[in-house]
């Protein structure tokens, strides 16, 4: 393992409220890309935004703030997350479909 990615996290987030069909895939991964994080977001079935985000810990805060608002439009009700140690699997940050 490099220094980097010793340093980096995991962040696993449920956003829950009026979160789809609102943008919020797309502008968590302009958010997520411009905080320089990996992973990915997706629309879940039970109307839920699910996402796993890797990088340095003051990025993934700034991004789980991010979360908690939403872009223009969302309605966010409360956000559930988790912290882990990085993985360092991810290469960018892309809206994903798989369940």
């Amino acid at each position: 393992m490099s220094d980097q990615s010793q340093s980096n996290r995991r962040l696993h987030a449920v956003v829950h409220g009026r979160v789809q069909g609102v943008g919020f895939r797309y502008a968590a991964v302009h958010k997520a890309q411009a905080l320089d994080l990996t992973g990915w977001v997706r629309n879940t079935w039970d109307g839920t935004v699910e996402t796993v985000a890797e990088g340095p810990r003051p990025a993934l805060e700034q991004f789980l703030g991010w979360l908690r608002r939403g872009p223009t439009g969302a309605r966010v009700e409360r956000v559930e997350h988790t912290w882990k140690s990085a993985t360092g699997e991810y290469r960018g940050f892309h809206v994903t479909y798989s369940p």
